[in-house]
């Protein structure tokens, strides 16, 4: 997971070289950030299952941890996009 989630913030930034040709140049991302979408990523998860067994013990819905999931989804998805721009 470590991999997938390092190669997905990696920016890839095109640049000229002393000859006037283009190169690729792959700018991986910081160590914190990489550890903070793994604990969002991971936080969404517990979150889902407390939903679950939150719904399957007391049979109703629980818009706070609804509020968390969409706020650590929201913040994912954020990320990413803003590492690839």
């Amino acid at each position: 997971m470590n991999k997938w989630i390092k190669r997905a913030l990696t920016q890839r930034v095109s640049v000229d070289d002393a000859q006037g040709e283009k190169r690729t140049i792959e700018v991986e991302p910081d160590e914190k950030l990489v550890i903070a979408v793994k604990f969002t990523i991971a936080m969404t998860i517990c979150l889902t299952i407390l939903e679950i067994a939150h719904m399957a013990i007391l049979g109703r819905w629980s818009s706070e941890i609804f509020a968390a999931i969409t706020a650590l989804t929201g913040t994912i998805t954020g990320l990413f996009l803003g590492a690839k721009i």
